[in-house]
């Protein structure tokens, strides 16, 4: 049986094929059912928001803008995949890879 490998598991070439074929002009075009390529975008997007940063939830919508109409959907994805945190006026990037 095969099991899912995580975003980091991927080779460059499977993440990047990923990225093609749901985000092609920078935005989704659907989600993955696939959990590993859902993770390379939703680790994608949670690069868009700094670490350390806490966001209101409209600064939080006008990021997630630029990705997807959903926000909904994509603000739960991320915090049920673990790539944000959330208090009760705040949310925050608790995950993800980051540039060196």
């Amino acid at each position: 049986m095969a099991r899912d490998r995580g975003p980091r598991e991927l080779t460059e070439q499977e993440r990047g094929e990923v990225l093609r074929t749901y985000m092609p002009q920078g935005r989704l075009t659907s989600v993955p059912v696939r959990r590993p390529d859902r993770l390379v975008l939703l680790d994608r997007i949670a690069r868009a928001f700094e670490p350390g940063v806490r966001y209101t939830e409209p600064e939080l919508n006008t990021v997630l803008c630029r990705f997807s109409a959903d926000l909904v959907v994509l603000r739960r994805s991320l915090m049920d995949e673990g790539f944000l945190e959330h208090d009760r006026t705040h949310y925050w990037r608790c995950g993800g890879t980051v540039d060196l």
